[in-house]
């Protein structure tokens, strides 16, 4: 919490120097920044599952939002203020300036309307993979990191199946978080009605989300939802080999090399953190699937999720496996992408 709160100082230092208001009208925009911030704990508490449904939407959007724009408001205030130390900025321009304040809001205003906007823009990512283990072509639709909760509601979801159903595929496999952060908006807005829908069988794995939201709520909504759950399980499907993995966050999920895998069928390993890719690698699996990371969700908290995995975002191959790990089709928090992308991957496989 220090960094945060430190950040928060920084900040609402530079805004009172530049707002050139009332000393009171100054206290006001402060307070409300730090309470948009404060209201990120009340989701982390779950003390949203009380409140009526608009207000918990509001309170869960304004709280996650403003995470990421006091993080550019942040780098904003620092390369001003190193332009102002090499004297490439005159020091008036952060005391008391309209233009200034003009600038920011409307700077500010143009870069999350962009980042909202990108959001809302799904990808269609299409990836083939020939093997001799398949006799005809199968087309899959692979999707992670939906996080349907208080931001992504079933308006959302419902054009997203649209657009699942649109492709024709012949499966559909989802590596994990379905779930955002709670049940009750799922439960409340009848969403698994949604993924009934789907014209094509759905497999999936858990993600560390359904654990947050709670196992026995997202359990339940899977199998409402009609989705076949893989959870250290495999599953045959004509040509192909199904592996679901437990999500790490279960330390004692089943080994890889536990599980009973097909070799004679093509295998997709369906695990939501692409941690230790070299364990795919090892057990011959054919194709891996992931999701988890969202590529950092912003830049350039994309630089930081790069540096950790051996591969964030995209397409990877060890030896004869190939990868590929999705920046997710929803999002966790506020509805910004900003350097980022929301995808989903069309998948044929062919002989």
């Amino acid at each position: 919490m220090l960094l945060p709160l430190l950040a928060m100082a920084y900040i609402g230092w530079h805004i009172w120097c530049l707002l050139p208001v009332k000393w009171y009208f100054k206290t006001i925009v402060i307070v409300l920044m730090v309470a948009s911030f404060l209201l990120l704990f009340s989701g982390f508490r779950r003390s949203t599952d009380s409140m009526p449904m608009p207000l918990a939407t509001m309170v869960y959007v304004i709280g996650t939002s403003s995470v990421i724009i006091l993080l550019y408001l942040f780098m904003l205030f620092l390369v001003l203020d190193l332009g102002r130390l090499v004297h490439l900025l005159p020091r008036t321009l952060l005391y008391n300036n309209w233009w200034t304040t003009g600038g920011i809001s409307i700077f500010m205003f143009a870069l999350f309307l962009y980042g909202h906007l990108n959001y809302k823009h799904k990808v269609r990512q299409e990836l083939t993979i020939t093997s001799g283990k398949v006799t005809k072509p199968v087309k899959a639709v692979l999707l992670s990191d939906l996080h349907i909760g208080y931001h992504n509601q079933r308006d959302e979801v419902h054009r997203w199946i649209d657009m699942i159903n649109d492709e024709k595929p012949d499966i559909i496999l989802i590596a994990g978080d379905i779930i955002d952060g709670s049940i009750r908006p799922l439960r409340e807005q009848r969403i698994y009605e949604e993924f009934q829908r789907l014209k094509a069988p759905v497999y999936a794995c858990l993600g560390n989300h359904e654990y947050y939201s709670g196992e026995p709520g997202a359990l339940e909504f899977y199998q409402q939802a009609g989705i076949h759950l893989l959870r250290d399980s495999v599953a045959s499907v004509g040509d192909l080999c199904i592996i679901g993995r437990d999500d790490a966050t279960n330390f004692r999920r089943k080994p890889l090399n536990q599980l009973s895998i097909v070799n004679s069928q093509f295998s997709i390993l369906l695990d939501h953190q692409p941690h230790h890719l070299e364990k795919a690698e090892k057990a011959g699996i054919d194709f891996q699937f992931s999701g988890h990371t969202h590529r950092g969700q912003v830049w350039p908290i994309s630089w930081i999720t790069d540096a950790i995995y051996e591969c964030s975002w995209g397409s990877h191959q060890r030896g004869n496996t190939r990868y590929y790990v999705s920046s997710g089709m929803g999002i966790w928090g506020g509805m910004f992408r900003i350097g980022t992308r929301s995808e989903y991957i069309v998948l044929e496989v062919k002989n």
